[in-house]
């Protein structure tokens, strides 16, 4: 066999084994977006039969196992703009500190190592916490209060991380040019950075809204009641939520078997509200990355 002979044949050997790689990692990516995809077709049909006006707007009756559950939805919107108010100044502005202007020292190094580790952390650990502090020691009582506060305290880590690594990947020319021209470092930040990472910011926000959305395991310990027909008239009151309204009608409510079809309504429900804000966001998203590119 002739050197161009072998070194056709390691070619082909080559690209038969990128063929089979590529159609591996297809595969793979192909078979969760199909499970996302049965999950959400089973959802939708065991649940699309229950979604009505008056689901929507209506409180639980007859035990929860009928009415609507427009106090849950109204609870989760206060959880989720009471905890965003909390985690998303301070989540970026810490962010913006630790790529900004700290040093990358020894103590930056290890405030790094625990916002990692915060973000490992389970959330029933966070609710406890939230339960200590805010709920007992603070005095705030079981409110919406205690579970925003709790639940900013959940997304931190993920904002704060998300906001440096949206930061890091600003070019150093851009803030150097900026100086160079007078500006202040503030100013730099202000007028030249942030406007650039903020499409990439907003994708952490997203998905911290789409965290706390979900969680059952802090509002249990902080906010959530089983079962509240009226709205709360205060951030000092508890509330009904979708996570906790879900899981009490599925596991622990009067009727189970009764109840079986608003829990797969709830769960629709939750899941609308979560690619909504999702598809908003994206869009405000792509406002920015445009305006970005137009200066």
């Amino acid at each position: 066999m002739t050197p161009v002979q072998k070194l056709g044949n390691v070619d082909a050997k080559k690209r038969t084994s990128q063929k089979i790689a590529f159609g591996f990692f297809s595969f793979l990516s192909y078979s969760v977006v199909a499970i996302l995809f049965v999950i959400l077709g089973f959802i939708i049909i065991q649940g699309a039969s229950v979604i009505s006006w008056d689901f929507l707007t209506q409180a639980p009756e007859d035990g929860m196992t009928a009415g609507g559950i427009f106090p849950a939805i109204v609870g989760t919107i206060y959880l989720v703009i009471g905890s965003s108010i909390v985690s998303f100044p301070i989540g970026i502005m810490s962010g913006i500190y630790m790529n900004e202007y700290a040093t990358n020292g020894k103590i930056i190094r290890f405030i790094r190592v625990m916002t990692n580790n915060l973000s490992g952390v389970p959330s029933v650990v966070f609710g406890l916490f939230g339960m200590a502090l805010f709920v007992n020691t603070m005095g705030f009582g079981d409110s919406i209060l205690a579970g925003s506060l709790t639940l900013g305290l959940l997304s931190l880590p993920l904002i704060i991380r998300t906001t440096e690594e949206a930061l890091k990947s600003i070019d150093d020319s851009f803030r150097h040019g900026s100086l160079a021209l007078g500006a202040t470092k503030l100013q730099t930040i202000q007028k030249v950075i942030l406007p650039m990472a903020f499409p990439n910011i907003i994708t952490g926000l997203i998905l911290s809204i789409g965290r706390i959305s979900g969680e059952t395991a802090p509002i249990l310990f902080t906010v959530a009641a089983y079962f509240l027909p009226q709205l709360p008239t205060s951030i000092f009151d508890q509330c009904m939520a979708l996570p906790y309204h879900l899981y009490v009608i599925s596991t622990s409510g009067t009727d189970i078997e009764a109840s079986r079809g608003m829990a797969y309504g709830t769960a629709l429900v939750l899941i609308a509200i979560v690619l909504i804000v999702n598809l908003l966001a994206n869009a405000l998203r792509g406002y920015f990355a445009k305006k970005v590119k137009m200066n």
